[in-house]
C-alpha cells in the first residue's frame, strides 16, 4: 500500500487563535523527513501561544535561523509525497497543509488528506488491535510532539496494523472524502 503519514507542529491551536504551521514532518515506507519553517510575510501578526511552545519547543527565532522558506518546504515535501496517498490524524493537518500551499503561490493545493480513521474502517481495525498497534508506536516512537516523530509514529502504527491484516484491494480507495481544514479536533482519535 503506497501511503506516507504526515504531521505539523504550529504557532498555536486554532482554537487559540489564527495559527500557522512552523514544522513538516513525513514518514514513509523510504523514512522520515521533517523541515523547520521558515514565518511567510503573510503570517506576520497571526498567533503564537506559550502552550504551544510548551509542547514543540521551537522558538521562533530558532524557525527564523534553520527554517526553510514555505515554498522551498513545499516543493521538497510534493516530492516526498511523489503519488502516495497523505495520511494524518489530526483534521487540523489539512488547515495547516492549505496555509502552507497558500503561502507556496498553492503547489499543494491538489494534495487530499485523508484522516486515519478512513484507514481504520477500510482495514476493519479493532479498537483491541488499534491500541496494541498505538502501544507498539510508542515503544518504538517514545519522543513526540515534533512534526518528524509524531509522522513516524503514526507510520509505525498503521505498518503495525498492517502486518495483521489480509489485504485483498485498496485500502484506501480514491473516492472517500478529504479532510476539510478547520479546527474539528486533535490527535489521533479525534
Amino acid at each position: 500500500m503506497d501511503f506516507v503519514t504526515i504531521d505539523f507542529e504550529a504557532s498555536c491551536l486554532p482554537r487559540h487563535g489564527r495559527s500557522f504551521p512552523i514544522e513538516l514532518g513525513i514518514s514513509g515506507p523510504q523514512g522520515t523527513l521533517s523541515w523547520l519553517i521558515r514565518p511567510h510575510d503573510s503570517w506576520q501578526g497571526w498567533d503564537w501561544t506559550e502552550e504551544a511552545f510548551a509542547v514543540h519547543g521551537i522558538t521562533r527565532e530558532q524557525l527564523e535561523r534553520e527554517g526553510l522558506a514555505p515554498d522551498l518546504v513545499m516543493a521538497q515535501a510534493l516530492r516526498a509525497i511523489g503519488a502516495a496517498r497523505v495520511i494524518a490524524d489530526s483534521r487540523i493537518d489539512a488547515g495547516w497543509w492549505a496555509t502552507l500551499s497558500e503561502a507556496s503561490a498553492g503547489q499543494g493545493a491538489a494534495v487530499r488528506i485523508r484522516h486515519v480513521d478512513t484507514l481504520f474502517d477500510e482495514m476493519g481495525a479493532t479498537h483491541g488491535q488499534i491500541m496494541a498497534a498505538q502501544t507498539h508506536a510508542d515503544l518504538l516512537c517514545p519522543e513526540r510532539h515534533r512534526a518528524g516523530a509524531d509522522a513516524r509514529w503514526l507510520r509505525l502504527l498503521l505498518d503495525r496494523l498492517l502486518e495483521e491484516q489480509p489485504v485483498s484491494a485498496p485500502l484506501v480507495p480514491d473516492d472517500l472524502p478529504v479532510l476539510q481544514p478547520g479546527p474539528v479536533g486533535t490527535g489521533l482519535f479525534a
